[in-house]
């Protein structure tokens, strides 16, 4: 029998709707032309893989009548050259359908990965045009999952789910018609034999199946806490929390459940099997007690008799795999509606249909905030009202408040991570807006408080912003940060592995690795955002100088923590519930006896 008529039940067992699957349905539908689309391109792929399931699926069940001419003509006969014939026509229907699987198989896989691949991509694409806020409100678990496991399942649908349809369903007709042709009274009888086969054995593997789903939410669990307590910053809250036997119990706990549910697993297999074992066993042992009563199985000679047998047999497998295709399908279709809610999602920064081009070399760098306004997508109130701000070409400007004023989300308008409700922003006269990102991250350079390192090398980490920069040019950004003896004193100097999240560093060495790596892009803008306030007061005077190197001759916008590093600001903002309260120079503000002053103390 073809090899592609053999169910996905020996490898997966049968299943049942997921309640879970169902409900994503219900409340995010996913439109058949939707899913049409994806294969638009693959038509003849597609024709190929279902022409070349039917071809081997009927071929296949040629054997059966080979086998009944052997026994019944060749072999009482004695007539060799047509044994000799039929021998090598079995040879040759097993190497046909065996070809034909394999080539199969390379079709189906093949154009399976291609469409994930483009789903992939699509998705990671449309992932990164989001805005920070997105990213705020979605745990980056999740996305992973979206984009790498819900994807990588719906291979199913393309290699599995949908050629099974046709391989189980061709084959399940012909092996009928043929059984038909053979003998008709046995294939009425079949009729009864076959449902409570199939009953039982689909009991049994759902009984597995559970199992399955529950060891899987397991290992989940034991993922999680070893995610929460073995990386960098769990180690560290666990170490000085004291938590590390709370956390080694809970692990022990939900390990111990695995050894409860393996063992169950395991006699469920084996319930399987051996269920399995007795269908294969009964059905043919059934056929051949039948056989004896003339009555009913008719004037049926023994190479009938085997050929039926054998074709009842290979009923049973496509049989049973189209009783999984609905769950299989819901199944899919419930990961597709996840994906396509991804797809679906608005790009709240939206890259401008025809940008205007600005060559960051000649670039001024003149800042103009018009009368901003900006309110958070889940936010009843303006975080930001009105505010009017012009920064020279060259000019300092500090912005300070209290906590929640909208001091980051200002800065965060500057560089685009979202857009104003309300008013635009200009550099050099251009709305930011109609910028591509291409140009906008090579005119305006940030530093935050959080610095994020990927881990990989020194080296990798500088020319991520610069990525044709060559060793010498490292160096010296790294020489204007005041970091290059630490790289330097390090054994392997630039292939220096940082370490997850840059833990290997210090927070100071850390922000001076950040200010070397923005120094390689050489904006003409450039946005502090309390790149010093965590930093205790000798490593802010370190990093505050590689800042100094910096901000020489660019265009800056500091949001301030510590008053202290804003005195030689050109001008002070002082930003109250989202509004411009005062501003001015550092004296004069103090002199006012206003906000400014009561925040310096």
């Amino acid at each position: 029998m073809s090899l592609m008529a053999t169910s996905p039940v020996e490898m997966r067992g049968p299943s049942r709707i997921n309640p879970a699957d169902r409900a994503q349905l219900a409340e995010s539908p996913v439109a058949f032309s939707r899913v049409a689309a994806m294969f638009r391109g693959h038509r003849l792929e597609l024709a190929a893989v279902t022409g070349i399931i039917v071809v081997a699926s009927v071929v296949g069940l040629a054997q059966p009548f080979l086998l009944r001419e052997i026994i019944d003509v060749a072999l009482p006969g004695g007539d060799t050259v047509l044994l000799a014939w039929l021998v090598a026509g079995m040879v040759a229907v097993a190497a046909v359908t065996g070809v034909l699987g394999v080539w199969q198989t390379w079709l189906a896989t093949g154009m399976g990965q291609r469409v994930m691949h483009t789903l992939r991509v699509k998705v990671f694409a449309h992932l990164q045009a989001q805005s920070m806020e997105f990213f705020k409100r979605t745990r980056g678990g999740e996305i992973q999952s979206r984009l790498l496991q819900d994807v990588a399942g719906l291979q199913s649908v393309v290699t599995t789910t949908a050629t099974s349809i046709a391989a189980n369903l061709t084959t399940a007709v012909a092996t009928a018609v043929a059984m038909l042709v053979l003998n008709w009274r046995l294939s009425l009888l079949s009729l009864l034999v076959l449902p409570p086969a199939i009953a039982l054995t689909r009991r049994v593997a759902l009984v597995r199946r559970d199992i399955t789903l529950a060891q899987q939410r397991a290992l989940a669990d034991l993922h999680t806490q070893v995610e929460e307590a073995l990386s960098v910053n769990g180690a560290m809250l666990t170490k000085t929390l004291g938590s590390g036997p709370a956390r080694e119990r809970d692990f022990a706990d939900t390990s111990s459940a695995l050894i409860d549910l393996e063992v169950r697993s395991q006699l469920a297999g084996r319930w399987r099997m051996a269920t399995m074992g007795i269908v294969f066993a009964a059905i043919p042992a059934l056929l051949y007690l039948i056989a004896g009563f003339p009555g009913l199985s008719g004037d049926i000679s023994i190479g009938t008799l085997i050929a039926f047998a054998s074709l009842q047999g290979t009923i049973f497998r496509p049989i049973m795999g189209l009783l999984n295709v609905g769950a299989q399908w819901v199944a899919s279709m419930a990961l597709l509606s996840r994906i396509f809610g991804y797809l679906d999602l608005p790009v709240e920064v939206p890259e401008p249909a025809h940008p205007v081009r600005l060559d960051p070399a000649s670039v001024l760098g003149e800042v103009r905030f018009e009368q901003v306004g900006y309110r958070f997508p889940d936010g009843t109130q303006d975080a930001l009202s009105g505010i009017d701000l012009s920064i020279g070409a060259g000019q300092s400007v500090a912005v300070v408040g209290e906590t929640g004023s909208g001091k980051s989300t200002l800065a965060a308008l500057l560089v685009r991570l979202a857009d104003p409700t309300s008013g635009r922003v200009r550099v050099d006269g251009v709305d930011l807006r109609e910028l591509a990102s291409e140009d906008r991250t090579r005119i305006v350079g940030m530093v935050t408080q959080e610095t994020y390192l990927a881990h990989t090398t020194i080296a990798a980490n500088l020319r991520e912003a610069a990525p044709g920069a060559s060793d010498e040019e490292l160096w010296a950004a790294l020489e204007a940060a005041q970091v290059a003896d630490v790289v330097a004193g390090l054994p392997d100097g630039l292939d220096t592995v940082v370490g997850a999240r840059g833990h290997r560093f210090s927070g100071g060495e850390r922000q001076r690795l950040a200010i070397a790596r923005t120094l390689l892009v050489n904006p003409p803008i450039l946005v502090l955002d309390e790149a010093t306030s965590a930093l205790d007061t000798d490593t802010e005077r370190e990093v505050q100088a590689a800042l100094d190197t910096l901000m020489a001759g660019r265009t800056t916008l500091t949001i301030a923590h510590r008053l202290s590093t804003v005195r030689g600001a050109d001008q002070i903002v002082v930003l109250d519930r989202g509004r411009i309260v005062e501003r001015g120079r550092h004296d004069e503000l103090l002199a006012r006896g206003g906000r400014y002053a009561r925040l310096h103390g």
